[in-house]
């Protein structure tokens, strides 16, 4: 499996995870010249732009920790860009969640981090 196969396969994952927590789908990989935000989903009226981290093992740590804070920039520019170009999500709350993925034994184990990291001023 390739690098990128196994990344849609987890980000499918993540995103049936979060959609049995009663989230609902509003867009995949949207990309800008910034970088990409994995999920875009709605919880009730709350816009989440969720990050999605695997990692085969925590021995370097877990996926949610690679989220520094250079990333994290590149994700609020690319959600700005994001809602410059829907309007009509423009009124709702935003938060930034990061879903880790991490192989075990049985079956991948996910943490959910809502509301990971904030925008300066939004």
């Amino acid at each position: 499996m390739s690098t990128r196969q196994r990344g849609d396969h987890v980000e499918l994952f993540a995103e049936s995870y979060l959609k049995k927590q009663g989230l609902t789908l509003v867009e995949k990989n949207f990309n800008s010249r910034f970088g990409e935000i994995d999920l875009i989903m709605l919880d009730k009226s709350a816009l989440v732009f969720v990050e999605v981290r695997f990692r085969a093992n925590t021995s370097y740590g877990s996926g949610a920790e690679t989220v520094n804070f250079r990333k994290q920039q590149k994700i609020i520019k690319t959600a700005q860009l994001y809602l410059q170009a829907n309007k009509k999500m423009q009124q709702r709350d935003c938060r930034f969640d990061v879903v880790s993925v991490t192989l075990s034994a049985q079956e991948p184990l996910i943490e959910w981090h809502k509301n990971a990291f904030q925008a300066p001023s939004w």
